[in-house]
């Protein structure tokens, strides 16, 4: 090879590509490791549903509703009362969500009153889904198993309230 460089690299003579053929290498690269991944080790569907569904809560404009109140921790404790309902309030930017989780299911108000759509998230499980009515209030059969949060869709705003544990 001669001492004048004539533009070309020697990585470029050996290997047969130039310098802006290397992003076309990485990408046909990228491409046989990640079939290769999926042939060896696959995700498995129940995982993949949980990352499209924790990937569904991220919403720019989704407000986050903090406990304010846990009768666990804040209440005071009843004389006689064998299970009593656990109570929580959260609030958010003039919203406030009142909830009731009993043996039987949830039980719920938003202030200020108004019709909304709830979902209670309860991580890979079925969403359940309820409506407030003109009043705010709410009512769920089931009550959550595990860790749960709320959803609630009322007109453009969207409020997700703090994970809890039932």
């Amino acid at each position: 090879m001669s001492d004048l460089n004539d533009g070309r690299d020697e990585y470029d003579e050996r290997d047969g590509y130039e310098e802006g053929d290397g992003e076309l290498y990485d990408g046909l690269l990228e491409e046989e490791l990640r079939q290769a991944a999926a042939i060896l080790d696959p995700v498995p569907a129940e995982l993949r549903r949980v990352a499209v569904d924790a990937f569904a809560l991220h919403d720019l404009d989704v407000r986050v509703a903090e406990l304010t109140f846990d009768s666990l921790v804040d209440g005071i404790p009843v004389r006689g009362a064998a299970d009593p309902p656990r109570m929580l309030t959260f609030e958010s930017d003039g919203v406030t969500v009142d909830v009731e989780v009993t043996a039987q299911g949830l039980i719920g108000q938003l202030l200020p009153p108004g019709p909304a759509g709830i979902e209670v998230l309860s991580g890979p499980r079925a969403h359940a889904r309820l409506t407030a009515d003109d009043m705010g209030r709410f009512t769920g059969e089931a009550p959550p198993a595990g860790p749960f949060a709320l959803r609630l869709r009322t007109g453009r705003e969207v409020v997700v309230t703090e994970w809890l544990r039932a």
